[in-house]
Formats: structure tokens, sequence, C-alpha cells
């Protein structure tokens, strides 16, 4: 049977080739420039630019404190309106995302980086567009929800179980060069600058990429087409009404609740960003010191990301001892970087910090090095919690409803601790509930990892492609029977 032929059959469900028991059904490969164009890791690289040129320039203009402006309150206040909305959206994203499919989604979420870099834009030109900028912040929240979800579930689903650390990591590694790169703008055109904000020629350069970013999800390929590297098939979403999409979320929770005990470490997940960028980074440098900070920081992710996905795919050891050697790695950097950290954090208050620390001060060396593990720690957190939802699912319908909780949740936080930064609570708070809230969710995690966690995901697991059109979850035997899931 020819590739295309192989496309055109409905075939629904998939096991992965380490699967026990009866064998997948294998499926051609592509060859030549289509089998490179729907290769995964293709795809995964292509929707790693997708986030390079939104997502990831966000980063890098959020990275120099206070969105590369002097007075941190606005920012911190378009940085709450954003995450607020991102949460509301996002838990319900996943249903979005099913039925619109995920290129589609990826569209419609990535134009809203071109809106918010371009009020900031417009904030340098007339200093009092502030209500703009809170107001692009809020639509960015709603675009996010559906871009993160949708990047989430193809992430997720397109390598095989052995492999998924890997691809995450190609994601991060890509998505964090938008970062890089946009820091190194940044960072070239404020080298010498006296002033305490970023110039025009900064965001007019973030938002001609985030425009050229917008175009990129319609040049993937289409799901139903692939067929992952051991030759078993990508089950996509099976475009079914509104209603059984939101059952589907309500089924998710209550036949996986295990995915209940992440939800502490999903809302720690950019709880972080806020002391990093405003307590640290925004209050003890200045410009060109914030600029390089910035800079080193997205390249120390992608060094984070790279050595996580190695560590969690590690071909000797089995599933669930890589599920505890990721845990147990993540839990020793938490406070690592926490306990040195704290004796940067009680040197200085929102009153005494002076923005004054500059790269030839001797002071720097120290702290520069602290936020470089900073932005690993970062990497190690977010590749961590990608690859435990990946270890309870393939399914791109379920794990688009695991992204949107783990978005909903991680903007919740966020957007409870931007406001905080916007009401200037003091910093050393900030910090406390930071180390708090991390050690806290690797805490309530654990448990999900001795108990959810298993060598290979069996079609028992996987409740939401065993359920019909009507809503209704099939058993196990039936779902085989009409071929929605294999043994």
């Amino acid at each position: 049977m020819s590739a295309p032929e192989l496309v055109a059959d409905q075939e629904k469900g998939y096991r992965s080739s380490s699967d026990e028991g009866a064998a997948p059904v294998v499926h051609e490969q592509y060859t030549g420039i289509k089998g490179l164009y729907y290769s995964p890791t293709t795809q995964v690289a292509m929707l790693g630019f997708v986030c390079f040129m939104g997502p990831g320039l966000f980063n890098a203009l959020n990275g120099l404190g206070a969105g590369g402006q002097v007075d941190s309150t606005t920012n911190s206040n378009a940085n709450t309106a954003l995450y607020s909305t991102f949460a509301a959206v996002a838990f319900f994203a996943g249903s979005i995302n099913n039925m619109l499919g995920p290129r589609l989604t990826l569209l419609i979420g990535s134009m809203g980086y071109c809106l918010y870099i371009g009020s900031y834009l417009a904030m340098n030109i007339h200093p009092g567009a502030g209500g703009f900028v809170v107001a692009a912040g809020a639509i960015l929240g709603i675009c996010a929800g559906l871009l993160w979800t949708a990047q989430g579930s193809l992430m997720m689903a397109y390598p095989t179980e052995n492999d998924k650390g890997k691809y995450i990591a190609i994601f991060w590694g890509v998505f964090n060069m938008g970062g890089v790169v946009g820091a190194a703008v940044a960072c070239g055109r404020n080298w010498n600058s006296t002033a305490g904000a970023v110039d025009n020629g900064t965001y007019i350069g973030f938002l001609v990429l985030t425009l050229i970013g917008v175009s990129i999800p319609m040049l993937m390929a289409d799901p139903a087409k692939m067929i992952r590297t051991d030759g078993t098939r990508v089950q996509t979403p099976r475009q079914l009404s509104w209603k059984t999409e939101i059952k589907g979320l309500y089924v998710t929770l209550v036949t996986d609740p295990m995915v209940l005990l992440l939800f502490p470490m999903f809302f720690a997940s950019n709880w972080f960003y806020t002391w990093q960028f405003s307590g640290f980074n925004s209050a003890i440098f200045d410009i060109r010191a914030r600029s390089l900070n910035n800079l080193l920081y997205w390249i120390s992710q992608i060094v984070g990301s790279v050595l996580t996905g190695l560590l969690l795919d590690t071909p000797r050891l089995s599933r669930r001892t890589r599920a505890y050697a990721g845990w147990a790695s993540l839990f020793l950097m938490v406070f690592a970087v926490h306990i040195w950290g704290y004796f940067y954090q009680r040197q200085y208050t929102r009153a005494t910090a002076t923005a004054s620390i500059d790269i030839y001060d001797a002071e720097y060396v120290g702290r520069v090095f602290f936020y470089v593990l900073c932005g690993i720690l970062d990497a190690m957190w977010q590749t961590t919690s990608y690859w435990l939802m990946g270890a309870m699912s393939n399914d791109p319908s379920k794990l688009a409803f695991f992204a949107g909780f783990y978005k909903s949740l991680q903007s919740a936080g966020a957007a409870g601790i931007w406001r905080a930064d916007a009401v200037k609570i003091p910093f050393l708070n900030m910090f406390a509930s930071t180390w708090g809230l991390l050690a806290g969710g690797l805490l309530c995690a654990l448990p999900m990892l001795i108990i959810r966690v298993k060598n290979h995901t069996e079609a028992d697991d996987e409740i939401l492609a065993r359920m019909d059109k009507d809503g209704h979850v099939l058993s196990t035997e039936e779902a085989l029977a009409k071929g929605q899931v294999n043994a």
C-alpha cells in the first residue's frame, strides 16, 4: 500500500512500537522531499519556529524587565490582563483546538503577539498609551491560550514514547532561539545606551519578526498525514460536536484524576518569571547588563532543555525510572538555585534597588552566573512538565486537554504574581513564594509519578480515543473492534 493510500485509510488509533501485546499496525514511510517534510522532527521544528516568532520574542521583551520600559507598572498590569484571559481561555482551548484543528488554532493564536509588541512601540512614541498596552495584553492572553494548547498537543503526540524528551527538547531549543535572537538584537542596540528604556528600533525589529511568524502554521503538514518514526499513525481529533468536546473535558478529569496532582506544578510554572525578570534583572542591573543577562538567560534555556530531554529519554532506563530521575534532578535544582538566590535577595529591597550594576562591576559576575542557572531551571521545569503529561497519554485530543489545563493553571499563577508586582509587594515575599510553590508543586507531583506513570501507555488509558461521536466511552474491546484504538 502506498503512502497516499495509507493517508486515506481512516484508522483512528495507534500504539507505540514499544508497547507490549499485539503488534502495532506499521505504515509505510514517505520518502524523499516528502519524507523530509512529513518527518515528525521537521514538523516539531516548524512548531518551534511558530513559537520562536511569537512567544520567543515576547519572552525576550519581558526578559529585559518591565517590557523594556523604565517603570514596570504598565508592564505588570499588561501581564496581569494577559495571564487572566490566558487562564480563562486555555482551560477550554483543548475543545477549540479539537474542533478547529491545530493549524488554524496556531494561526489565530500567533496573531496576538504582533498586536502586543506593537503596543509597546506605541507607548514609546506616545507615553500615555499605557491603556492600549494593557488591552493588547488581554487580547494576547486569548490568542496565547489557543496557540499553546495546539502546540502542546502536537509536540506531545508526534514522537514515539521513547523519544518524547528529545522532541520536547527540539521544540524548546528552537522556540527559545526566539528569545536568544530577540535578546541579541536588544543587547546590540542598547549596548552603549544610557537610557533606561529600549529604543523604537528594537520594538520595530520584534514586530517584523512576529508578523513573519503568523504565516508559518499554514505551511505545516496536516496532522492526519503524519506517521511516526516507528511507522505508527498519529491519531487526529475526530471533529466531534462542541457538546461532545466539552464532555470530553469533563471525562478527562473524572477518568484520569491523577492529572490533578500536577496542577500545583502547572500553577508554579510561570510564577518565577516575575521575580527573575522584575525583582532581579530589572531591579538591580542597568540596561546594558539587563540586555546581556537576557541573552544569556535564553541561551541557558536551550542547554537546560537539551540536557533534561536526554535524561528523560535515556534508553538504558525504564520510563518509570526516568520519571524519578527527572523529578529528583529538578528537586535538587530548585533548592540549589533558591538557596543561592536568597543571599542576593536579602541585600536589597524595592526601596534600595538602584538598577545600577553594570557588566564591568565586580558584583556582576556571580549574579549573572546565578541568572544563567535560573534559565536552566526554567527549561528543566517546563520540559519535565510536558514529558509527564506525555507519559500519561499518546492521544492528541487528550493531550490538548492536558496542555490546556497546564497553560490555564500556569497563567492563573502568572496573573496573580504579576498583579502582586504591580502593587509593589516586597521582593523578598515574591522570592519566598516562588521557592515555596516550586517545592510544593514537586511534592504534589510525586504521588502521580508513583501511581500513574507506566512503562508504556496502554489502550485502557486512552479514554478519549474510545469516545464515540455521541460522547459515550466505549469499552476497550468495543473500541478495538471499531478500529478507534489498537491492541
